[in-house]
């Protein structure tokens, strides 16, 4: 009975706010400029009423593909390319037309909005109401004489995004663990994926990527996508026994995939509940209180503007303050609590990632937010407790992870070729590259460092120091990764030593979380990152603040977490085939030449868990001089960020193993490998 009382609750205030907003075109109480603005939104949020009518009234079920698709677009036409420039979403145009007391909440305001799409999607009533009820009262504010103070938006805002943190990180705990919250899973397993209508049962934006992408996939034969799910699945289950954990205690895996895979993760999760595991797949965050700045995680369609993201990206600039932190991390505690148990059998994500599109370089606005020096602290404090509460409950030493990556259409004419390339990379002989590997890893073992030289342009001059080995014949400082957790194959990782690793680290070009980097430097002091810089934008401060944001993520420095030796030319000789070393994601570009992980090591939360190789010796470089503080003060060891970035074969002069007597031991050398035992790895270089 209460449930049905809040509901009607819910139902009544919902429709005394949707009277309220259908007169707003009619009102001429609010002053121009921002009377055009309201009276926009205004139509914006009647089409959400009439999109909601049409979801819970099943009239969407007959709709043709043509009319699914005329919808779509319809919903995100106003942030698409082009029509952005003149859109209130714009912080640029926003404050152009309303000026800069108000124009920049006002885009905000107009972008929160807009996960109103998602919302009338999935049928969920309370955002629906309280995000109008918030529209209102700030609409109310420019009715009243003389415009409003921005203090006065502000802190509408803050208390807003405060009062339903309850609400927003609540669903956004439960959307993690709880497989009762399928709606995604129904998608993926209820529909005719031959009827490409199913796409727009999200509510994405899709574009014609999604569409060849289901196509093609469809055109596959059942063989071929039991292959590529299999690697997927597979690799997830060997990722607990290589890691010595038991996955009979796991209930649910998260699902994250880009719209078009539909088939292969229907196959995928058909083999997942084989092993007693229930999907939780959700969507990528659409409220401000539960974004990660422009980073995707979860399930999505089609970006229809990776600048509109990119703009957006620091909103949490108009509330972060220590009392919002303290209640979003309360609340986090409460939710936890209440899903303790579904939290508990949590085994972790299965990603798929997409690749293939045009590198973005996004433009800096100065009508964006962004946070001051203050908030950027507290959101690392943030981070930090948030990582610590989640440990708690989704216990990191218990669950795993897996990656793979498949290219989309975008990649250009030669997508199918490049598709069929991508899946014989993800299934090369793992056994073969475990032998290799092992080599380089004893040679490794020799060494108390390793010294790293690029060549022509590359300005890369560091050497990296090792952890020391006690017992050689039982230990080792490297773990020799195949293709489980990490597909595809193949690396050689360490966590090195933060004492004595000094240097300049440089690559010409990188592509690191949707973002291009040009003319990309590091300089490290003992394993922390004392300087840096690229060749992005005309200024060096805008350059170090595109690196500060997005690189360190707000950290005054961060150490090196990882060094690595990637060992998959296939991939690299693949990639200059068909020149598209720029569009691969960092899951197969780290696999191609030398890499360097800023951030926390590969084994953050759960360096006490031994790991072994498959001789048995066991990996003992798991922590460094950071992440073992966690023993005294777990906010210091974690920074809550790993970012790979890698050094092409083409750009490497020299890599070598330095013994504690001076001599050294070439691997690498002007882009091939010569460590005796490796010579196999040159052959697709050659060819």
């Amino acid at each position: 009975m209460g449930e049905i009382n809040q509901e009607n609750g819910l139902r009544e205030r919902y429709d005394l706010a949707m009277g309220r907003i259908a007169r707003i075109p009619e009102d001429h109480t609010v002053p121009q400029p921002f009377y055009a603005y309201f009276r926009e939104m205004a139509d914006f949020l009647k089409q959400m009423d009439e999109l909601w009518n049409q979801i819970e009234n099943r009239e969407t079920d007959s709709y043709s593909l043509e009319q699914w698709q005329e919808l779509n677009h319809a919903l995100y036409r106003d942030i698409l390319p082009g029509q952005y420039e003149q859109s209130y979403a714009n912080p640029a145009y926003a404050v152009k037309e309303l000026g800069e007391v108000h124009g920049r909440i006002l885009s905000f305001l107009y972008t929160e909005l807009r996960g109103l799409i998602v919302y009338a999607f999935e049928q969920r009533l309370e955002e629906m109401v309280i995000h109008l009820e918030l529209f209102i009262e700030i609409y109310n504010r420019f009715e009243a004489e003389g415009l409003p103070e921005y203090k006065e938006i502000q802190q509408i805002v803050y208390w807003f995004v405060s009062d339903y943190s309850e609400v927003f990180v609540t669903r956004r705990i439960r959307e993690d663990v709880d497989p009762a919250l399928d709606f995604a899973v129904r998608i993926i397993m209820d529909s005719d994926l031959e009827d490409l209508r199913y796409l727009y049962r999200y509510g994405e934006y899709v574009s014609e990527s999604e569409l060849k992408t289901a196509q093609f996939l469809n055109s596959l034969p059942e063989e071929e996508i039991a292959a590529m799910a299999d690697t997927y699945t597979e690799g997830y289950r060997i990722g607990f026994v290589m890691g010595g954990k038991d996955l009979s205690i796991k209930k649910t895996v998260n699902i994250r995939y880009r719209l078009g895979f539909e088939r292969m993760i229907r196959r995928a999760i058909q083999n997942f509940r084989a092993m007693g595991l229930e999907p939780v797949i959700f969507r990528t965050a659409v409220s401000t209180v539960n974004k990660r700045q422009h980073i995707r995680i979860g399930y999505y369609g089609a970006i229809p503007n990776k600048q509109f993201d990119y703009d957006h990206k620091a909103d949490a600039a108009i509330y972060l303050d220590k009392k919002f932190i303290e209640r979003k991390l309360g609340v986090m505690r409460t939710a936890y609590e209440s899903y303790k148990e579904l939290s508990n059998g949590h085994a972790g994500p299965a990603v798929v990632e997409v690749f293939g599109e045009v590198p973005f370089a996004p433009e800096t606005k100065e009508e964006a937010y962004r946070l001051s020096e203050k908030q950027q602290k507290l959101s690392v404090t943030m981070g930090n407790e948030a990582s610590q509460i989640t440990n708690q409950y989704i216990i990191g030493k218990e669950r795993s992870f897996t990656i793979i990556a498949f290219p989309v259409p975008e990649i250009g004419t030669e997508y199918e070729a490049i598709f069929r390339e991508t899946v014989k990379i993800n299934t090369l002989d793992y056994q073969l590259y475990q032998r290799i590997q092992q080599t380089i890893i004893d040679t490794l073992d020799l060494g108390v460092g390793a010294h790293i030289q690029g060549c022509g342009a590359n300005r890369t001059e560091l050497y990296v120091a090792f952890a020391g080995l006690k017992d050689p014949e039982h230990e080792t400082l490297f773990e020799n990764c195949v293709a489980d957790v990490n597909i595809p194959v193949g690396e050689v990782f360490t966590s090195p030593k933060l004492a004595g690793t000094n240097g300049v680290l440089h690559v010409s070009q990188v592509y690191l979380g949707e973002l291009n980097y040009k003319d990309l430097e590091l300089t490290f002091t003992d394993g922390m990152i004392t300087g840096y810089r690229c060749g992005n934008f005309d200024t060096e401060e805008e350059n170090q603040n595109y690196i500060r944001e997005n690189i360190l993520f707000h950290h005054d420095t961060l150490p090196l977490g990882e060094f690595a030796i990637g060992t998959n030319t296939t991939a690299y000789a693949v990639a200059k085939k068909y020149q598209i070393g720029d569009r691969l994601p960092i899951l197969i570009a780290e696999k191609m030449g030398p890499h360097f992980a800023v951030g926390d090591t590969c084994y953050s939360w759960q360096e006490d868990t031994p790991v072994y190789n498959p001789d048995r010796k066991e990996i003992i470089a798991r922590d460094n001089e950071v992440s073992v503080l966690r023993k005294e003060d777990p906010s210091k060891a974690y920074y809550g960020c790993h970012t790979d970035i890698t050094i092409p074969y083409e750009e490497l002069g020299l890599l070598e193993v330095v013994k504690a007597d001076g001599t050294k031991i070439p691997i690498i050398c002007d882009g091939h490998f010569v460590l005796p035992g490796t010579e196999e790895l040159n052959l697709p270089l050659k060819k």
